[in-house]
This record gives structure tokens, sequence and C-alpha cells, in this order.
């Protein structure tokens, strides 16, 4: 099934600061689709505050230029971005490091305190030359989920030796957060007197 692209226009009674010119696209490259109900809650937040928010898979994004903010994200497979977020960067450069960009990982699962779920919790090997290329404004890694029933056997047999790691540990609360600060970050150059695209 072909997800299709979803554009919230404003946040309805609730939102906080009323309509936005500002255009965001929220973009997250996702396996098993435990990242993209992380660009979901994004999406959500943003549209709460009133900003014009359009979701999209990366390989189903034709063109940045209509939209004068990205959020990009990927979830994290042996300390890479997903093929199809790599390659989002790779068409599209030029046009992001034109525009405010931000960036965001999915991957560690399991007990924080534990050195291999540490070890998940590190940058992804791509995200410096991701971070050059785009300009982004930040990067965040946020803690992922595991559900056995989305994985191959082979998978599955290496839980058996990775204990632990099953389960949903997205911290609903810090995504949230985030996509307020950026929403925050928005707004004030929405507001300035020079106006246009947030630069």
């Amino acid at each position: 099934m072909t997800a299709q692209p979803q554009q919230r226009r404003d946040g309805g009674p609730g939102a906080a600061d009323g309509a936005h010119d500002t255009k965001v696209l929220v973009s997250a490259a996702s396996a098993h689709g435990a990242t993209a109900e992380i660009a979901r809650a994004i999406t959500d937040a943003l549209t709460a505050r009133g900003f014009a928010t359009t979701m999209i898979p990366p390989a189903q994004v034709s063109s940045v230029e209509d939209y004068d903010a990205v959020i990009l994200g990927s979830a994290v497979y042996t300390g890479h971005w997903l093929d199809p977020a790599r390659d989002f960067v790779t068409r599209f450069s030029s046009a992001l490091a034109a525009r405010p960009v931000w960036l965001f990982s999915s991957g560690p699962v399991g007990d924080p305190a534990r050195k291999l779920v540490q070890a998940m919790a590190k940058d992804p090997v791509d995200i410096a030359a991701i971070r050059a290329a785009t300009r982004a404004r930040d990067h965040r890694m946020f803690a992922g989920k595991l559900d056995p029933k989305a994985l191959g056997r082979a998978q599955r047999a290496s839980l058996l030796v990775f204990r632990g790691l099953r389960g949903d540990f997205r911290d609903w609360d810090e995504i949230r957060r985030w996509a307020d600060g950026i929403a925050e970050q928005l707004a004030a150059v929405g507001s300035s007197p020079s106006g246009g695209r947030p630069g």
C-alpha cells in the first residue's frame, strides 16, 4: 500500500499560535512504521501550532521548493540511515541548504543503562556528512520501537541472544518538546520584520 501525502493546514480551535504562512515538510524513512509514527507526532505538533505541515515519505518527494522548512528523519540500522533518507539528501542537498532543516534519527531500543543500548544511541555514521550537506540546525536521536512480529526469522532469532530489546521505548513527550522547539524557532522568524522564508 502506497502512503499518500498528508497535509494539515492548521490546528483548528486548539492551535496555539494561529495559522502561519510557513510551509513545513516532514519526511522520514521507516522500515517497519515506528519512525513514521514519530514523524506523524512531529507533524501533529507543528499542525497544532498552526503551521501548514505536509508529511510525505522520502522516496515520494519530487521537490522541496514549495516548502520553507524541512524536517527529515530515518530509522537507524547498523549505524546508518536508511537508503531513502540518504537518497533524499543527495537529490535535494542544494535546496535543503537554502532553507532551515532539522534532522532526527530513531534507533536505540532497550535499557539505556546497558552498554549495547548506549552504543546504539550514538549518532549514525552518516549524520556528520548529512548535517554538512543540509546545513541542518539540529539532529536529535530518539529511542525506537522493536516489535518481533515485524522482523524476519533471522532477526527474531537474534533477540534470543540480545534480550531486553523488544518493546516501545519512544518518549512521546520528548518528541513533542523537540517539535515545539522547532515551532518556536519558525514562529520567531515568521514574526520578524524581514518576514519571508526562514533563514
